[in-house]
């Protein structure tokens, strides 16, 4: 149900309020948009972000908020402030039946080489932030210096700054240690929020969905096994490269026959090795890529298709085929009733005409699943495109550079998030 009472963001010339929260943000903005530039200079990839942690933990301890280290393998900090006055109920975050927000930022860079020729490029070949997690966490910085400071808090914030969201699985890492059940921190968490910037929407504009946001992610390695021989006799032996083809053209047919015309499936092959010679057919060929999905049945039944198909077609080749799946992360599905709050929340800070209730899941992964498998939670795209750069580049591309004017609003839908008043819990 959406909320529709008083917040303590109402009054604008109340000491907490939409005034004062915007210059609490002109304030910290130098300082974050510096912070954002020596982050993007020196990258760290997942579970190597031992620079990044540092830098965060200084900035919590400047602030005086209350942080743990070594999280998720060594990289995660998570910060936990209290709830203020006549809300601050008991040691374990409950107010009433009410629990803590956690706002999440991820952290870690990709191994790609940056070409932005920026002042504040990556200093290190091979390692850039392409994907704007360096302006995610100076976001979760600002919004952790304004609501330390901030006179009245409904229940505890909790801040996640999560390693290894580009393929290493941080928040399950961190979710299994115990950081939405309080069991190192103290403080139990209710709901979760998590931001993405999207080169996609507008500077100024935000925008989500109620249930899937983002696919499954699931990755296959195939190998092929033949019989090497000749390349001018190929009758004597056989071919996997040419069974690997016949396996990739296929597979492209699971999309169109076999899930419903309104379900969603990209099979994607990446990778294709085989052979060393040119005068040889060799006797394995390997392929590998990523299966995305929106349910949870279509899924399981892709895959097992997609084990017949390879199998069959190999075999009518004259191959065996050997698959192994990994199983990446789940379907990002934020709560529907706190997502008509966030949206709620959203209109009251930038207009109506500027939250977007996205139409269709994007195919994308993200580990903010992992919260949101646990606890009702809301993951949101932070608009990023200024109209010079329309279009501008797009995320994991070595000319991507996320936007320093994002930063204001940022920060600011996630202390109103914070500050929305807790739903009583069941």
């Amino acid at each position: 149900m959406e909320h529709t009472g008083p917040t303590v963001m109402d009054s604008a010339d109340a000491p907490g309020g939409p005034a004062g929260l915007a210059r609490a943000i002109d304030r910290a903005l130098p300082e974050l948009v510096a912070l954002r530039h020596h982050l993007h200079m020196h990258p760290e990839v997942a579970y190597c972000e031992h620079g990044t942690c540092a830098v965060i933990a200084q900035g919590l301890e400047r602030l005086g908020v209350a942080h743990t280290t070594g999280w998720a393998g060594g990289t995660g900090v998570v910060a936990v402030i209290p709830a203020t006055g006549d809300h601050a109920g008991n040691g374990r975050g409950d107010i009433d039946g009410r629990r803590a927000v956690a706002l999440r930022a991820d952290i870690d860079a990709l191994p790609i080489t940056e070409r932005t020729g920026l002042p504040y490029a990556s200093v290190h070949a091979g390692r850039m932030h392409a994907c704007g997690h360096d302006g995610h966490t100076a976001i979760l910085m600002g919004a952790a210096r304004v609501l330390a400071a901030w006179p009245s808090r409904p229940r505890p914030v909790v801040l996640v700054f999560q390693p290894a969201e580009e393929g290493g699985g941080g928040a399950d890492r961190m979710c299994r240690e115990g950081l939405l059940d309080g069991a190192r921190t103290g403080v139990a968490v209710g709901c979760a929020y998590g931001l993405h910037g999207w080169p996609d929407l507008p500077l100024g504009h935000l925008g989500t969905r109620p249930g899937p946001l983002l696919a499954a992610t699931d990755e296959f390695e195939v190998t092929l096994h033949g019989v090497q021989c000749h390349a001018a006799y190929p009758q004597r032996g056989a071919d996997p490269v040419l069974a690997a083809a016949q396996c990739i053209s296929a597979a492209q047919s699971i999309a169109s026959r076999t899930v419903g015309p309104l379900d969603s499936v990209v099979v994607s092959v990446t990778q294709v090795r085989a052979g060393t010679a040119s005068n040889v057919i060799p006797d394995r060929a390997h392929f590998s890529g990523t299966l995305r999905t929106l349910k949870t049945q279509t899924r399981a039944t892709v895959k097992r298709r997609f084990d017949e198909l390879v199998r069959g077609v190999a075999g009518a080749m004259g191959c065996r085929a050997e698959i192994a799946w990994h199983d990446g992360y789940p379907v990002t599905h934020n709560d529907p009733a706190l997502t008509e709050r966030f949206f709620a929340a959203a209109a009251r800070l930038v207009g109506p005409e500027r939250v977007h209730r996205i139409e269709h899941p994007t195919m994308g992964g993200e580990d903010f699943s992992y919260y949101a498998q646990r606890v009702p939670a809301v993951f949101y795209c932070l608009g990023l495109r200024q109209q010079a750069q329309s279009p501008g580049p797009s995320l994991h591309q070595a000319e991507f550079d996320f936007t320093d004017a994002a930063i204001p609003l940022g920060v600011e839908m996630m202390v109103r998030l914070a500050l929305e008043p807790a739903e009583p819990g069941p």
